[in-house]
Order: structure tokens, then sequence, then C-alpha cells
């Protein structure tokens, strides 16, 4: 199965070890955007950004990690008008908090999972609708 992970960039620290955990159960990781420096000019945001376009269009499944920056909810956004797996992390069960939430969070599409990396891990890998081989 091939997925992407969208965040912020506090957050890249966990995505690393989210992707680093699925590609050793056979996932594949469409694009590593922690790999990346931030963006110094507007070349460089065109390339990231098409880049992210891609591997969402590339993936099965798309997993958005709370806190997320702006860009998450634009691939949040990409995934859903493609009919993407998607599913969102929040540690804290910081999506059902109205303050922070939005509407698109609570779409029939988007599957939730609250708790820990742990937890969200063995979520993917028991829920998995794909062969691991697409």
């Amino acid at each position: 199965m091939k997925f992407y992970i969208g965040s912020s960039f506090a957050n890249k620290d966990v995505v690393r070890n989210v992707s680093d955990r699925l590609v050793q159960k056979g996932f594949i990781h469409t694009y590593d955007w922690t790999r990346n420096d931030r963006a110094s000019s507007v070349k460089d945001l065109q390339h990231i950004g098409q880049n992210e376009k891609d591997a969402i269009t590339e993936s099965n499944m798309v997993i958005i990690i709370l806190p997320g920056g702006k860009g998450s909810h634009v691939e949040l956004g990409i995934a859903l008008g493609l009919g993407k797996r998607i599913i969102l992390y929040s540690p804290n069960g910081e999506v059902h908090d109205l303050e922070n939430t939005t509407t698109f969070y609570h779409l029939p599409e988007v599957e939730k999972y609250s708790g820990s990396i742990e937890g969200l891990l063995e979520y993917v890998l028991e829920s998995r609708i794909y062969n691991v081989n697409e």
C-alpha cells in the first residue's frame, strides 16, 4: 500500500517515526517532505507543492497528523477530492474540540483516530483495506 503523511514541520519527527514503521511493514511512502529544508523561495514552494500533490495522487492512503499546518489542510482537501482513504490522527482528541476543529474533519469518509502513535500504527495495520503490494 502506498501512503502519504501530512502534518506540520513541528511534527516532523512523528511523521518520520510513523513512516519508518509503515515502511518496515511493506508500505511505500510516496514522498517524505520531512527531508526538505524550509522553502526559501517561490520556486522552492512550487517544487515542493508539486511533489506533495503528485505523492497524494499516487497514494492509496493519506494520514494527516494533527496539529497540522496550512499545507496539511490543503493536502486533506486534495485527498478528499481524489477519494483517497484518509486517516486523521489527533493525539489528544483535538479533532473534537469545537474551538479548533473544522467541518472537513467530520465528513464520513474521514477516519478519525485519537491516542498513541502505537495505537495509530495498529489501527492502520489492522484496518488496511488494500494489498500491501498496491
